[in-house]
């Protein structure tokens, strides 16, 4: 509990963080309310000496009275301003606020490492920056609005009651405890209520995601009814959550007021009394019921938003999970930019693995000089997709060393090291936009001619002709309707406009017809000359003349020479060239 009460105040502290630089509207804020406040507590003290103007019958001071009302109009129309200028700078310091939170969050998102990418779904991660930071932003709004008038309400009602009668004060005061007895005991349950709810609805976020994305797979492997029992268990889940946490919170308000009924009651009950005895006013009494009313009215609302706060600090503690993750292993502070690269590149002794109990490489060793074709095959799991992964350093080497041009990656920066890469993979990915933005991705600059040259080569001048725009046809999340051939030639004709010292081609023809892949081939073939060039294939009849071709298993590098000597030697690779076509 105590753990727990420490990481609320932990995430309140990084709030007012946020706050602070937004302090002007706060104190704005702070003060619109407070005179709001004590102007609607000068309003009993108005009726009150309305209510002493009406002596009896025939006997009304209807000139004190309408002098009264005049201030009465005014006071009110004070209030208003009053509570609109709360409205508009506690909203302007929310949503900023809010801003700068999601900013934060956002370009933390670009600095954290592949691994927590893959421990964590899109759609949880997408959860916490849309939706629970709309939560946040509810329950902060709301606490500035309410919370605020209701402490200048209590203490200003608290003065003004001792000035009228302290006896009656102290009775009600007296009660006021066990309001926050209360609120407080039903605020410790609803705070881990609302964090559980938050977490259940990023999980259902996050398959909702999945589904969307991969519907023709699901569809494909007849995954519906699958799929929508796992839908209906979270959301079952997510029901009982969510409606335990609102059947706490919502007993907040009926508990408070009920105290508070009983405090009113007993003032009305003594003060009656005082009345008949001589010692108070009628005016005086229904001046202090006002008060007594004004002064528990806000414990209701304050409790109201203690409940509000515990989810929005809920909400708030996931969405700094994301802030506080530890971000990629920066770089050095005297790294250098890879630049005019020979594309020699060097493994020495290196040790990696995803997870400490796992070991998948060890001790590999590798030398590739320039202008080489490097092929990585072997069967699912042995480290070929890992080992581009370390040469493109999305990971780091847990031992061990990965050079290029002499000089360990570790010394360049990661933006140079990874400019002097071009990927083709066998997932694709296009932006939101027209096919010319998405082949100049690489290369803004290019002009129409060096693009087309590129589209050409890439056997993709074709079918772009074909759309309804050609290059100015604008295409959807994903590619939009083109089929996955046509995206991998997409993607296949950026790199060659781009032309970068050295290529990474993992899969890449696998979406292309037979026909076209030839072609492609022929187009890569000229495209790797005099550049240092790794391919990942299954299809071995794709890689014949590669250099060398390095044989993995066990993330062990186990043969290695040219397709020839291979398969004369006959070892794994030889079984695996022939199980193909047994």
């Amino acid at each position: 509990m105590k753990k727990k009460k420490q990481g609320q105040i932990d995430i309140i502290k990084r709030v007012l963080s946020y706050v602070k630089p937004y302090g002007i509207f706060l104190l704005i804020s702070v003060v619109c309310a407070a005179a709001a406040s004590l102007l609607a507590l000068f309003l009993p003290i108005l009726t009150g000496r309305a209510v002493d103007m009406i002596i009896g019958s025939g006997n009304v001071d209807f000139k004190g009275i309408a002098g009264v009302i005049k201030q009465m109009a005014a006071c009110i129309a004070a209030i208003s301003i009053a509570q609109w200028g709360t409205n508009a700078c506690s909203n302007r310091l929310t949503y900023n606020t809010v801003r700068d939170i999601r900013k934060d969050a956002m370009e933390k998102l670009q600095i954290l490492p592949l691994s927590y990418h893959d421990r964590h779904p899109a759609g949880e991660t997408v959860s916490r920056m849309i939706a629970d930071v709309d939560q946040f932003a509810d329950g902060l709004l709301l606490g500035f609005n309410q919370f605020f008038n209701g402490v200048i309400t209590i203490v200003g009602t608290l003065v003004l009651m001792l000035t009228l009668n302290p006896l009656l004060t102290i009775a009600v005061v007296v009660i006021t405890p066990l309001s926050f007895f209360v609120a407080g005991f039903i605020a410790k349950n609803t705070f881990t209520l609302f964090k559980r709810q938050s977490a259940v609805r990023g999980e259902q976020t996050a398959f909702i995601e999945e589904m969307c994305s991969n519907v023709k797979t699901v569809q494909a492997f007849s995954y519906e009814d699958e799929a929508v029992a796992r839908f209906d268990t979270g959301n079952e889940e997510l029901k009982n959550v969510s409606l335990r946490a609102i059947f706490f919170s919502s007993l907040t308000n009926p508990c408070t007021r009920f105290v508070n009924n009983v405090a009113y009651a007993l003032v009305a009950f003594f003060g009656a009394l005082l009345v008949v005895r001589g010692r108070l006013s009628v005016g005086g009494l229904s001046a202090f019921l006002s008060y007594a009313n004004q002064y528990t009215k806000p414990f209701n609302e304050i409790s109201g938003v203690i409940t509000e706060l515990q989810n929005a600090i809920a909400c708030a503690g996931r969405v700094f999970e994301l802030a506080e993750a530890e971000a990629e292993t920066a770089d050095a502070a005297d790294a250098c930019i890879l630049k005019d690269t020979e594309g020699i590149v060097d493994i020495a002794d290196a040790d990696f693995s995803y997870t400490p109990e796992r070991e998948l490489i060890k001790d590999l060793n590798l030398h590739v000089d320039r202008g080489q074709r490097i092929a990585i095959v072997g069967p699912t799991g042995c480290g070929k997709t890992t080992l581009i992964n370390l040469l493109m350093r999305f990971y780091d080497v847990d031992k061990g060393s990965i050079s290029v041009d002499g000089k360990d990656i570790r010394s360049y920066t990661r933006k140079s090291l990874r400019a002097a890469y071009g990927m083709v993979l066998q997932e694709t990915w296009l932006k939101p936009g027209t096919v010319r933005d998405n082949i100049k991705m690489g290369r803004p600059d290019a002009s129409d001619e060096e693009m087309i040259a590129a589209a050409k080569a890439a056997h993709a001048h074709s079918f772009i002709m074909q759309l309804k725009d050609r290059y100015d046809t604008v295409l959807g999340e994903g590619g939009g309707v083109l089929s996955q051939g046509q995206k991998q030639l997409l993607c296949i004709t950026r790199i060659m406009l781009n032309m970068p010292p050295m290529l990474i081609l993992d899969e890449a023809t696998s979406s292309i017809d037979t026909r076209t892949e030839l072609k492609i081939q022929d187009a890569f073939a000229r495209m790797m000359k005099g550049r240092t060039s790794f391919i990942v294939a299954h299809r071995l009849s794709t890689i014949k003349e590669a250099d060398r071709i390095l044989v993995m298993k066990d993330g062990n590098i186990i043969e290695q020479g040219t397709h020839i000597e291979l398969l004369d030697a006959g070892g794994f690779y030889h079984k695996l060239y022939h199980s193909q076509w047994e």
